[in-house]
């Protein structure tokens, strides 16, 4: 199937996936102009393919770490999520897990849901999943606090649900997390990129995200962040020749870690996706954050005022202080979200829905006549005799 291009789909005043993909102006153009330099120099017949694709991936690291403030050589690149979060549960010691705690909130991302009830077993931890209360859309903190004892050995916190754009208070769960003397990561996923994310002033031990959503860039882009004194203590299953301080080291039986986060690299690195969101990511380093998470807010409260006007249910938080950039809202039976949804794309705007919960994220191209477009056809749908 081949995509429309982008004068067939607007331009990109509706577009309220940041939530999903993300776009930012001059997108297409700039990954076209990196993914050819790519081709480039890859299909040229000398010898300059390794250093260039490594400085690609040396430079979507320097630009993360920048990004979220991560001390030097602490960040690496994944896949995605779940295999970061996979890497980090194989790489610590046993007894940090076994016969212990592993506790999540029952609003995270399901992948990582998936991934730890099939770890429980084989790590020999038991998955204590964090229940949402009756009728609420999302797991309340002070819930997770009464979960959290001293049992448990590892804590993973969801910054902003996916389900919901709840925004958990970080510094209050944080802090009682190093009261239990447990190890805490934190999936950033649904706000790098829009929200000021410091690593230091965090906390956390392990930080894990993709450059996908707000960060506008490629799918493939993960990447896990541990801080230098947790990394000194793992020793991950997954390992290879780039896992070596010396990654030329050929001694089949003299295999050492490297003393940073390179020691969670293992097999030689995918670099594409690195080098297809460097744009973006460069991008994202020129920007003001204050101007575009102010742009954020207005049009949020613009989509809030409509699903209110619609008379539908807001699944997300009012207060913009416990949101994250995203507005859900649930829609009755009586209407078909796909219907609405194919509407919307007639008009130039695009959401997404999960089951009856409509997920609207107005970002970096977005703009009032676009959300306006987008509260027209939910009073529309609403009231289809008006």
């Amino acid at each position: 199937m081949t995509p429309q291009s982008t004068s067939a789909n607007g331009d990109g005043s509706g577009y309220l996936l940041y939530h999903s993909i993300g776009q930012y102006p001059g997108k297409t153009e700039a990954m076209a102009t990196a993914l050819t330099a790519f081709s480039e120099c890859w299909g040229a017949p000398n010898d300059d393919q390794w250093g260039y694709a490594l400085g690609q991936r040396q430079r979507f690291i320097e630009l993360w770490s920048a990004l979220i403030k991560a001390p030097s050589a602490s960040l690496t690149t994944t896949e995605n999520v779940t295999s970061s979060l996979a890497a980090m549960i194989m790489a610590l010691p046993r007894e940090e897990l076994e016969g212990k705690v592993v506790l999540v909130a029952g609003d995270c991302f399901p992948s990582l849901h998936f991934l730890l009830t099939g770890m429980a077993d084989r790590y020999g931890f038991e998955l204590r999943t964090v229940p949402l209360r009756e009728d609420a859309h999302w797991v309340a903190d002070e819930d997770v606090i009464a979960a959290w004892g001293p049992e448990v050995g590892l804590a993973l916190l969801t910054w902003v649900s996916s389900t919901s754009s709840h925004r958990c208070d970080l510094a209050t769960l944080v802090a009682h997390g190093r009261r239990q003397g447990s190890v805490i990561g934190v999936d950033i996923t649904q706000a790098a990129g829009l929200m000021a994310y410091d690593s230091m002033a965090v906390g956390a031990d392990f930080s894990v995200s993709t450059s996908l959503k707000w960060m506008c860039g490629s799918p493939g882009g993960g990447i896990l962040q541990v801080m230098p004194d947790v990394i000194a203590r793992c020793q991950p299953a997954l390992r290879g020749w780039f896992s070596q301080d010396n990654i030329f080291s050929w001694d089949i039986n003299a295999f050492t870690y490297a003393p940073d986060i390179r020691r969670f690299d293992n097999g030689t690195p995918s670099v594409m996706a690195c080098a297809a969101s460097v744009p973006a990511l460069e991008w994202h380093a020129s920007q003001d954050w204050d101007v575009q998470l102010a742009k954020n807010r207005v049009l949020c409260d613009v989509i809030i005022t409509a699903a209110d006007k619609a008379g539908f249910e807001l699944v997300s938080p009012r207060d913009a202080a416990e949101r994250g950039g995203s507005v859900m809202m649930r829609l009755p039976e009586s209407i078909d979200p796909q219907v609405l949804l194919a509407d919307l794309r007639s008009r130039f705007v695009y959401a997404d829905a999960r089951g009856q919960i409509l997920r609207c994220s107005p970002g970096f191209m977005t703009t009032e006549a676009g959300v306006e477009r987008l509260a027209q056809a939910l009073l529309e749908v609403a009231n289809p005799a008006a």
